[in-house]
């Protein structure tokens, strides 16, 4: 049975004159520890369908299920890291990183200590009484990510986590959270407009159309892609392959949707 199943879900949006299908028959199944990306242009439906994932929207049709639970009864099981860090201001990095096992009431010295060696990993073990205000915005999302992780989520959504930052922190982002999610073996979905950041960290990538959102193609990285760091993956022969075949068959996308 796989991890996680996406059961012919569809979902509209619905105003008093009107409605707009953003999602028609949308099916997939991803196995543990596995990263996939979606990938599709502004209005295919991406982030609609991450929240159904989560749980926070119920489709209109069609199941989603994790580990055999539908996602509404399994949202404790599930991170969601978002294109902000939303850190509270007033709170320490480490008192942030803390929310989640406080919320939950899990919070314990062990906990604690679980999360300084957390920040010290990422090389933030010497800003833990810090503000948010006073760290870069790269380090601000990984302090975020380490908040997401603490929780020890079965699966984990990545909804642009990387797109407010400078290209530079964001590929040397993109290295660090391959390997944490590696090393702590998690299920990963990300959401993402870039096509070079998707090949870079994922095992399989889903192409996505618009008007409605609907799976156009499915793209298996290489396994030579997928060995590597996602900075050592941009530079292999197969990494540009890959990317033109996506670019050219999201331009024959857009102008089919053009016609």
């Amino acid at each position: 049975m796989s991890f996680l199943t996406l059961n012919h879900i569809s979902h509209q949006y619905f105003t008093e004159k009107s409605y707009t299908k953003a999602l028609d028959n949308i099916s997939m199944t991803v196995e543990e520890g596995s990263f996939i990306s979606i990938l599709g242009p502004s209005g295919c439906g991406k982030t609609t369908l991450l929240s159904i994932i989560s749980g926070l929207i119920k489709p209109t049709r069609g199941e989603v299920t994790l580990a055999g639970v539908k996602a509404e009864d399994a949202e404790a099981e599930i991170g969601y890291m978002l294109q902000q860090d939303y850190l509270f201001p007033w709170k320490t990095i480490l008192d942030n990183v803390l929310v989640g096992p406080k919320v939950q009431r899990k919070q314990t010295a062990e906990v604690q200590e679980e999360g300084i060696n957390f920040l010290k990993e990422i090389g933030l073990g010497n800003v833990i009484n810090a503000y948010p205000a006073e760290l870069s915005g790269g380090m601000r999302q990984r302090a975020a990510l380490i908040r997401t992780l603490i929780t020890d989520p079965k699966l984990l959504l990545l909804d642009e986590p990387f797109s407010a930052l400078d290209y530079q922190t964001k590929l040397k982002l993109e290295d660090l959270v391959s390997h944490l999610l590696k090393e702590y073996h998690k299920t990963s979905i990300l959401v993402t407009h870039d096509i070079g950041e998707a090949i870079a960290m994922s095992d399989q990538i889903y192409l996505m159309k618009a008007n409605p959102g609907e799976i156009a193609e499915i793209f298996e990285v290489p396994i030579e892609l997928r060995d590597l760091p996602p900075f050592q993956a941009r530079k292999h022969l197969k990494y540009q392959l890959l990317f033109d075949r996506i670019w050219e068959e999201l331009n024959s996308l857009e102008n089919k949707h053009q016609v």
